[in-house]
């Protein structure tokens, strides 16, 4: 891989809260392993280069965190202005799915390009995004303002699979919703497999639990095959959406606004 093909992958965590297994797996009562509490931190990422920079979801509003009684550990536009985003630069902007913690500050990004899985834009702006069993994890306003890009034809969509720039993948897998996407990042330390929502934990993965929010667990059981065949190569760095360990995994930041909240794998030369 070419050094301008390799990326600096960021990880930063803007929110929190404490909840039990049985309220984020489905069905858990069917393991027959007593409840416990678990965490749940709330994620977006960063991926650059010297070429460009394209943000990986915007996580949620101050509104959208409120109502649901989450915790900000740091705003996400303060965590972006710490990153050296500017917004005006139109950094392309990756969505993996359109819940209320991974579009809540798209806004922040109005010239930007918006890309999406077409299943997804499709779901959301149709007729079942409504049903409570749906809407549920969505805020309204979130997705009027998705429409509004759309409509004004700053929206990218793909069907299964797009290679977003050299060195860069987003495959659409479905499961959690119906366009859920996770992203491939080359870097100098390997290919990282940004999972998002695909896989909320390390153990949802490795026991195989799907999550309490699905659209099809057939297609989230695919999801988890599909990224164990991913991580089949060694050298590859699983990412997944909301797991409290993710950060220890890899280069945390220690100084600065984001220190104890980000985390970084590659290169650190990006001048």
């Amino acid at each position: 891989m070419k050094q301008e093909e390799t990326y600096q992958v960021s990880i930063v965590k803007f929110g929190t809260r404490s909840t039990v297994k049985s309220d984020v797996y489905l069905n858990y009562h069917i393991y027959k392993t007593a409840d416990e509490p678990i965490e749940m931190d709330y994620f977006f990422w960063l991926i650059r280069n010297r070429n460009r920079t394209i943000v990986v979801d915007t996580g949620f509003s101050r509104h959208g965190g409120e109502v649901r009684e989450r915790t900000f550990l740091i705003d996400p536009a303060e965590a972006f202005a710490a990153l050296g985003v500017d917004p005006d630069s139109a950094p392309q902007v990756l969505v993996t799915h359109a819940h209320y913690d991974h579009i809540g500050n798209l806004g922040l990004f109005p010239d930007s390009e918006i890309v999406i899985a077409q299943a997804e834009l499709d779901f959301w702006l149709g007729r079942f995004a409504q049903r409570p069993q749906f809407k549920h994890s969505i805020e309204t306003q979130d997705i009027d303002y998705l429409r509004n890009v759309a409509e004004r034809g700053k929206v990218t969509t793909f069907a299964d699979e797009l290679e977003l720039a050299p060195g860069v993948r987003v495959i659409r897998v479905g499961g959690h919703t119906p366009g859920q996407s996770i992203v491939t990042v080359e870097t100098d330390e390997g290919q990282v497999v940004l999972a998002s929502d695909a896989i909320h934990y390390y153990e949802e993965y490795e026991q195989d639990i799907p999550f309490m929010f699905v659209n099809d667990v057939r297609e989230m059981y695919a999801g988890f095959d599909s990224v164990r065949k991913l991580m089949d190569s060694t050298g590859r760095h699983l990412v997944t959406g909301h797991d409290p360990s993710t950060l220890d995994r890899f280069n945390t930041v220690t100084t600065g606004p984001l220190a104890g909240l980000a985390a970084t794998i590659g290169k650190k030369d990006l001048d």
